[in-house]
Formats: structure tokens, sequence, C-alpha cells
């Protein structure tokens, strides 16, 4: 196991250097809003997470480059103590992308030093927080995306992250519906690989029948809701929904562009024709719930849409296709389930009957963020493969837009 599990750590610790190849250096510091952070923060602040919760509780005589490190790259364990502001995580131009390089070579180093004892008293937990650190990494891979993505779009250039030119577009694949008879199930975590911890305990719940739609909506089909006045109707909305219309003055998803008449999308790989057989993307959950209410559907709840995920077999995609924009919908059955748009669901974010936090400060990785949010499924194009399955929650607010996240619709099944 040991073998397995460093051989992961090394190769994770690599991709990320490798996503962060095509930046230029000036690229490291971007932070467009507080909501996200630069790339370089995130090489430190992954490697700050080992250090902190490996390298100094378990390895005997280790020194940390810069005790300063503690503050600057600490996200939110205030278990752990002070934090640097997260809006001025792109002030902090020192230490430079070369220090930080050089930091996670060191606690690498370290890492592989303390794993090297597999006499360790506390061997258990060390393997077992091995394996939370490198899933962690994994999840600011993919916030390196999101977050690049919305600070280079302030750049009045619309610079690429990758240039890649447009494919030809296929016809859009028919809606379909796909019956469930629900009933008393089994939702959450099973198995013996690794899960985060508000995935379980695996509990019993019952859902009514339901039917699911067999792919994402297209953006053709967003922009019907647009043309028929949606974001102008007060009626489709939730109250807080229609607040955030008024408020930040949406009209369309973000990234959509209009020029000289023409439909356009920025995405990682540049600006690029709006697809209209392709997923609509970057819309929050209220812009979800108001097409949904709009197109006389509403959005599933996440234990409809895990029911549904657990039968199907839908290929993986996610961020290891080179591909960093979500894909039409191909074939017959469940399409775009995992790897293309996160999926809104109309759940609320909150604890499985039975869960407990872990003790400490590791504990304040998921369970303090139980409050106020809505719950997605399936991961997006930028999502690691290893976490595209059908109990993976992911979670964010609302008014939220930077992720991924799409819409896939539901209706109530007949008994």
């Amino acid at each position: 196991m040991t073998g397995a599990l460093l051989a992961r750590y090394r190769a994770t610790r690599a991709q990320s250097l490798e996503f962060c190849a095509p930046l230029a250096i000036e690229d490291y510091g971007l932070q467009a809003e507080p909501f996200t952070s630069p790339p370089k923060w995130h090489l430190a602040h992954t490697t700050w997470f080992f250090e902190t919760f490996l390298l100094q509780e378990y390895l005997e005589g280790y020194t940390t480059p810069e005790p300063h490190y503690a503050v600057l790259f600490n996200s939110y364990y205030n278990g752990i103590g002070e934090q640097h502001p997260r809006p001025q995580r792109g002030l902090l131009s020192r230490p430079t992308v070369a220090e930080v390089r050089a930091y996670r070579a060191h606690v690498d180093d370290g890492i592989e030093r303390l794993l090297a004892n597999e006499g360790h008293a506390s061997r258990a937990d060390i393997l077992a927080r091995m394996a939370l650190g490198i899933e962690h990494e994994c999840q600011h891979q993919e916030l390196f995306f999101t977050d690049l993505k919305w600070s280079l779009a302030v750049n009045p250039l619309l610079p690429a992250y990758v240039e890649q030119a447009a494919g030809q577009s296929p016809e859009p694949v028919a809606q379909s519906w796909h019956h469930f008879d629900g009933g008393l199930v089994q939702t959450g975590f099973e198995g013996d690989g690794f899960c985060f911890d508000n995935e379980l305990p695996r509990h019993r719940v019952f859902v009514e029948p339901f039917e699911l739609a067999g792919r994402l909506v297209t953006n053709g089909e967003f922009e019907i809701f647009i043309d028929d006045g949606g974001y102008e109707r007060p009626e489709l909305w939730l109250a807080d929904g229609w607040a955030a219309v008024q408020t930040h003055g949406w009209s369309a998803p973000h990234y959509w562009l209009q020029r000289d008449g023409a439909a356009l999308e920025y995405t990682l790989h540049g600006v690029q024709p709006r697809a209209a057989g392709n997923p609509v993307c970057h819309v929050s959950g209220y812009e979800a719930d108001a097409y949904a209410r709009w197109a006389g559907a509403r959005l599933p709840t996440e234990h409809e849409w895990e029911l549904a995920a657990s039968a199907a077999v839908s290929p993986a995609g996610g961020v290891d296709s080179g591909h960093y924009h979500p894909r039409p919908a191909q074939g017959e059955g469940l399409q775009q389930l995992y790897g293309d748009c996160w999926q809104w669901t109309q759940s609320a974010y909150a604890p499985y009957p039975g869960y407990r936090a872990s003790k400490g400060a590791i504990g304040e990785y998921n369970g303090k963020f139980m409050s106020s949010q809505w719950v997605l499924r399936g991961g997006s194009c930028v999502s690691q493969a290893q976490h595209l399955r059908p109990s993976y929650r992911n979670f964010f607010y609302p008014p939220d837009r930077w992720q991924f996240s799409g819409i896939r619709l539901a209706k109530d099944g007949q008994q």
C-alpha cells in the first residue's frame, strides 16, 4: 500500500506543476476576486497542508523553511492559527514562484523520509492523512483551473490558457427522460477505497418515483429561455435569486459574449463560437432553478441523482482529456453524468445522519461548511477522474457562477 500511495503522491505533485507549465510568470499571482486564489497560492497551500498535518506532527526533527508560511498559506483552519486575508492573496509577490517551488521540494523530501519509516507508531494515521492530502491537492488542481479562468477573463485581451481550435459541433442530441421507481434506497459511499467524510455514513433514504433528463441543458435551450424573458420574469425566480439578478445585472451565463452579432463564449482555450449543442455552463444555482421552473421541470435532489448515476454506465471524462470545456452529449441513455459540468441539485448541503467530523483542526475540512450551500453532483471537465463517482458531493453557494456548473432537469414520476 505504501508504495502505491507514494507513487500517487509523486504523480499528483508533479501534475500540479505540469498544469502550471503554460503560464507566464506574471500569471502566477492573478486573483480577480476574493473567492479566487492565485496559481502560486494553490501550489503553496497544498504544500502547507502536507507540512502542517503530517511533517510537523509526525516527522521528528522537521523544520520549516519559513515560519511565516504557517499564516500565509493557511486557508481556513482556525484550529491551526491565523490566516493571511483571503482577498489579499494576490498581493503576495513574495515568496517568489521559485521560492514556492523550493518549498514544495523541501516538503516532498520530508514526506519521502516520513513514509520510509514503516515502523512509525502513528503509521495508520499517517497513511490516512497522506490519502486525504493527495485528494485535497487534486481538488485544488480543479480550483486552479476555475480560478485561473475567472482571472484571465477580466483581461480585455481574453487570453487562452492553452490554444485549441474549436472542433465541429455535432447536432444536439434530442432530450430523453428516464423513469426511476425510487423506494427505500442506500445512499453514500460504498466500497474500500478513499472517500471524503461528507460522503459518509452510508444510509437509507426514501425516494419518490421520478424522471431524470438524459443529458444536460444546452446553450441553445438556455438561449430560448433568455429570449423568452427568463431574466426579466420574477415569477420564475426564488426571492434571493431575483435579488441576485437585480444586484449583479445578470442577463446570460457567465463568459457568454456577443461580438458583431456572433454568439461567443470565453473558454480556457480562448474565445470560441458558442456551440448550441454544448452544455450551458457557469450558471448559478438560482439560474438553474429558474430555468427548470420555466421548462416545467425542477432540479433533482442529490439522492435522485445518485440513484440514477449508480445504475448508469457513463464515461468518466474530466481533466485528463486535456479539453478544458464541457462537450456535447452523444449517444443514448443517461449522458454527461460525469466529467462535463457540475450539476446543481435542489438539496441543501447538510451532514448525513450519524456524520461526525474528525477531531482537531483537520475536522474543519468539510464539516463547518454544512450551512447555506447547495449540493452539486457529477464533476466537471476539470475534475480529477478519481473524484467522479456517484457519491461525491460538491457544494457551493447558490449565487456562485465561477465553477463549471450546469443544469440537469428532473420531474416527479408517476406512482
